[in-house]
């Protein structure tokens, strides 16, 4: 998607986001038999049937079980996945909490019926009534996965892991008596503005910055600043989980924020690459499953909302993709996870993980997402 569209999408959104009002499409009242059919929205590597790894399938029995075929299109972003609910054609998204708002104050998806969904009573506590897809008190979805945005690195180049942030944001040499010029990466979405500022709030308290997500114009502009110089350390701008990994074995890079499936893929194939949770925090994101206003199976979709909840689904999906389970029995169903499958993968640390948030700006206090969009793409272009 063209950054042009990026900027527009997310300035309607963001205006839209402004209004006082929501009037919600109303949630259906009964699940039927099913349609036959149902078409999702997902990260990749989200909604596995055994094609990448047999092992790992979810889908198969799903659609025996309910004689719902599912369909998967992928989208690498969340500026993709608010426009493709936006052209419509699609009954769920598994949406991350900067598109999570902007689709529901854009009226494309609609609240659920949690009593429709028999599976919901297994929700970890933590995840209920989450600010990113409860609005005026209705759910508008089901949460998926959870998991915080690492810093992973190089362990040759690092003699010994870096504990703050500022590996990726400062001009620094590394063990391996190189720089870190041309060997950091940054995530390329707007959201990640919110990681350098995390950084700030640690790095220059003095700013007063106490929620990542809402900067005042002072704070802002201290956090552009710290991206800009990153500019030049920048070896890519990432949102592709396979050119990512690509980029550690191949293209010498040292250190980025990541997530858990590229880290434990790349330290399956025996990569010298490790993780770290950063002194600063880091931040994170909590996907939720959601509705189309204009769902065209919806009684596949409620059917899926519920099996995705099972707790033995939600193991294999965070063995497989390196995340947390919405469901806490989740982290002893599952073989493949493993007892220690979900201490590994960070599951003591919700608290101190800063999720992702569509920004706002309650009335001009804070600086809207539609100017974290415009610049942006200029930091990244090289302005």
């Amino acid at each position: 998607m063209s950054v042009r569209k990026t900027a527009l999408l997310s300035a309607i959104a963001t205006a839209v986001l402004a209004g006082t009002s929501l009037q919600a499409a109303e949630a259906l009242k009964e699940v039927g038999k099913g349609e036959g059919q149902l078409d999702i929205i997902a990260w990749p590597g989200y909604i596995e049937r055994g094609e990448s790894d047999k092992n790992y399938d979810w889908v198969t029995q799903f659609e025996q079980d309910t004689g719902c075929k599912v369909n998967v299109k992928t989208a690498a972003t969340s500026d993709e996945m608010v426009s493709l609910m936006t052209k419509g054609g699609y009954d769920l998204v598994t949406a991350s909490g900067d598109a999570s708002l902007r689709l529901i104050y854009g009226k494309r998806v609609q609240p659920i019926n949690p009593d429709l969904i028999p599976n919901l009573k297994n929700l970890d506590p933590r995840l209920k009534d989450a600010p990113w897809f409860t609005v005026q008190g209705k759910p508008y979805g089901t949460p998926y996965q959870w998991g915080p945005n690492l810093l992973m690195y190089n362990t040759k180049a690092f003699k010994q892991a870096p504990d703050s942030w500022s590996a990726v944001f400062e001009p620094q040499q590394l063990a391996d008596g190189k720089a870190n010029k041309g060997r950091v990466q940054a995530y390329d979405g707007p959201i990640y503005i919110a990681d350098a500022a995390l950084y700030l709030k640690s790095a220059k308290p003095e700013l007063g910055i106490q929620d990542p997500y809402q900067l005042t114009e002072e704070q802002y502009a201290a956090v552009l600043d710290v991206l800009r110089k990153q500019h030049s350390l920048v070896h890519r701008y990432w949102h592709d989980a396979t050119v990512q990994m690509s980029d550690f074995k191949n293209e010498g890079v040292a250190a980025s924020s990541t997530w858990g499936y590229m880290a434990n893929t790349l330290k399956a194939e025996g990569q010298p690459v490790a993780t770290v949770f950063p002194k600063e925090g880091v931040t994170g994101w909590a996907d939720t499953t959601m509705l189309h206003v204009d769902a065209k199976h919806p009684s596949c979709a409620y059917k899926w909302m519920s099996w995705s909840l099972e707790p033995k689904v939600q193991g294999d999906l965070a063995a497989w993709f390196g995340s947390l389970p919405a469901v806490p029995a989740g982290c002893k169903a599952s073989a493949l996870l493993g007892a220690e499958g979900c201490a590994t993968n960070g599951y003591d640390q919700f608290d101190k993980i800063a999720f992702w948030k569509t920004p706002q700006a309650e009335g001009g206090k804070y600086v809207p997402y539609s100017r974290w969009t415009q610049d942006y793409i200029a930091i990244m272009g090289g302005r």
